[in-house]
């Protein structure tokens, strides 16, 4: 019985080694080189490039006040549309006590001149009915007496316009009424009531009341890469994608290339902006992320190939054309002209013909 198990552990020991090599064997001898194979096709190609950027409008106004003051009143708010010259928001004058104390001395000045005026003319009235004085000097007279009466007027609109921003003859142009300059969306309202405001001057640039746009004139504004800049020309079309709209898509025209590169990340870029072309009912906003995509190159109807059967040898190409099937199959080196490539297929221009087929790249089997 013993010499029966030993029988049996030998041979089942002498059964794994033998399999053991066969396998091994198996897996040392050399496998067939299976290849791609292409046939060429007539398509269309396009070499494209896709530049990020954002949607803005194409005019932006910031609105600034005339006067210094403090915000009591806001009529609009962001997202409202504005006609030109409709009121946005009112504000209270803190007047300068300089040119307040100014001001105010020249009422009492003119006032002094008028009633002075007023004297002279009583008297030179009295002299002229009694024929004791010409009519050219009571004219004269007279004339003094109207130029000091305007000078009232006018001092008094000045105290009232640096006290309280507007006088009772400029009321409907006053400028405490913060009024929209163009017609438009406002974007951004950035005060609020109580804040203080100041006039943009030489040395400041003012308080931005609100910012307004016509949000029916939108650009593309992007960067495009000093590589590609070059194929560039004025009018070219662009397809507009905003991802935040489930991949809208617009058509746009190129209108901009800067002649002066900006270094980005240690490469030089160009900023470019194309006119986008909206439909009435879209509703876009400003500052939108988009891609644009360009058209750099493009051939029609062209005889192609997969790029990764060509064979770059320098400056020439070339690739293997497939003669005789099954196991008789040959591969011959064949010299071809490319064309235009879209990284993906490229354009065979001479060499072959669509009936050739084409030996591509080989075929790797994964490992069981």
């Amino acid at each position: 019985m013993k010499k029966y198990w030993k029988i049996l552990i030998f041979s089942l020991i002498a059964l794994v080694f033998i399999g053991m090599f066969i396998f091994l064997w198996q897996k040392s001898k050399p496998q067939p080189v299976a290849y791609e194979e292409f046939t060429p096709t007539i398509k269309d190609l396009a070499k494209t490039t896709v530049v990020t950027g954002k949607i803005e409008p194409r005019n932006e106004v910031n609105v600034k006040p005339q006067i210094s003051g403090i915000i009591t009143q806001i009529l609009k708010e962001a997202g409202q549309m504005v006609q030109a010259g409709e009121v946005i928001a009112k504000v209270k004058v803190i007047p300068d006590m300089q040119q307040l104390s100014s001001a105010q001395s020249r009422v009492r000045l003119a006032n002094v001149n008028l009633k002075q005026a007023k004297t002279d003319l009583d008297r030179e009235q009295t002299l002229y009915d009694k024929g004791l004085v010409s009519a050219d000097e009571y004219d004269k007279i007279r004339q003094a007496y109207r130029q000091a009466s305007e000078e009232v007027a006018a001092a008094n609109d000045q105290l009232q316009v640096v006290r309280d921003g507007v006088s009772r003859t400029n009321a409907s142009a006053s400028s405490t009424l913060i009024r929209s300059t163009i017609t438009g969306l406002i974007l951004d309202i950035p005060v609020k009531v109580g804040n203080s405001v100041i006039l943009s001057n030489t040395f400041n640039d003012g308080t931005t009341i609100a910012s307004v746009a016509n949000m029916k004139d939108l650009i593309f504004r992007g960067n495009i890469d000093e590589t590609e800049v070059g194929r560039l020309v004025a009018g070219m079309p662009m397809k507009i994608t905003i991802g935040a709209l489930q991949n809208l898509n617009f058509d746009a025209h190129l209108e901009y290339i800067s002649p002066k590169a900006v270094e980005t990340g240690g490469a030089n870029q160009f900023e470019i902006k194309a006119a986008v072309h909206v439909p009435t009912a879209s509703q876009i906003r400003s500052g939108y992320s988009a891609n644009a995509e360009i058209v750099l190159a493009e051939a029609k109807n062209v005889l192609t190939l997969p790029e990764s059967a060509i064979e770059f040898s320098g400056e020439e190409t070339f690739v293997y054309v497939i003669k005789g099937k099954g196991d008789n199959k040959t591969y011959e080196r064949k010299k071809v002209e490319t064309g235009l490539s879209d990284g993906i297929s490229i354009e065979v221009k001479s060499g072959i013909s669509q009936k050739d087929l084409i030996r591509g790249p080989k075929i790797v089997k994964s490992e069981d």
